[in-house]
């Protein structure tokens, strides 16, 4: 993986323009070239492709695992999968998806943070620790002590969202239905540690989702009953099911 990582990143390098940089790896090579400490010191090779890294390790295991939540949820909730289909042929049609749509599509982004709430893939989001004795809400905390942010409690909390354990993309509808942000989804966690590949997988659940109700109508084998308890393990990823996909 390493050895990928590094020969597509010094392969990048030939083309770079510090004035024209396109994506998180020249970003990360303009800091290289701006000669100052912090420059050797944290903008590395070693850092970069360890990064590099983390965004496919990361990223790849948390969006496919929510997206095998979402043809599980629209197998179970046809009309809400009609609902998607019809937004798709009202504001696409047959064209390819891109992500301007988003914006145009009030229903689908719905259904797709509720996919990511109600999933709740990462219940326990990544260990934390300060990096220096504090003070929160009472508690004094040490330097280097081991945090785990529940976010699950924050995904299933009743006095956010109006029926936490339910399936509910009006969870992110206004009356009008428009598309409506609610700070308590926090999916990606919060603040200055917070998922550095959130408009990433963003972009990306939206693309590949669309895509793919695009193309196929997902049912269920005949006789088939839908479990939607997640499978144990650190990740809430669902349990495995047949899935029919019908080509639309």
């Amino acid at each position: 993986m390493e050895d990928f990582v590094v020969a597509t990143f010094t392969k990048q390098k030939k083309d770079f323009d510090v004035n024209n940089q396109r994506n998180l790896i020249e970003a990360f090579q303009a800091k290289q070239q701006e000669g100052k400490p912090e420059s050797t010191l944290y903008y590395n090779n070693k850092n970069l492709s360890t990064l590099v890294m983390d965004l496919f390790a990361a990223g790849m295991e948390t969006t496919s695992t929510t997206l095998r939540w979402g043809l599980l949820l629209m197998m179970k909730y046809s009309e809400i999968q009609k609902k998607v289909q019809h937004e798709i042929e009202s504001v696409i049609g047959t064209a390819k998806p891109q992500t301007e749509h988003r914006k145009q599509m009030p229903y689908t982004d719905a259904v797709i943070h509720e996919i990511q709430r109600f999933g709740d893939i990462v219940p326990g989001s990544l260990p934390h620790a300060p990096t220096r004795d504090m003070t929160f809400r009472g508690y004094f905390i040490p330097k280097g002590t081991l945090v785990i942010p529940l976010l699950h409690s924050v995904l299933k909390d009743e006095t956010c969202f109006e029926k936490p354990d339910e399936f509910y993309p009006e969870h992110f509808l206004d009356s009008e239905g428009n598309f409506k942000k609610n700070e308590a989804f926090i999916p990606f966690s919060l603040g200055k540690r917070s998922c550095a590949g959130e408009n990433l997988a963003k972009m990306e659940l939206f693309l590949f989702f669309t895509t793919l109700l695009q193309n196929f109508t997902f049912q269920a084998p005949p006789g088939a009953v839908l479990d939607l308890s997640p499978a144990p393990g650190f990740i809430n990823a669902p349990l495995q099911h047949e899935i029919c996909a019908i080509p639309r």
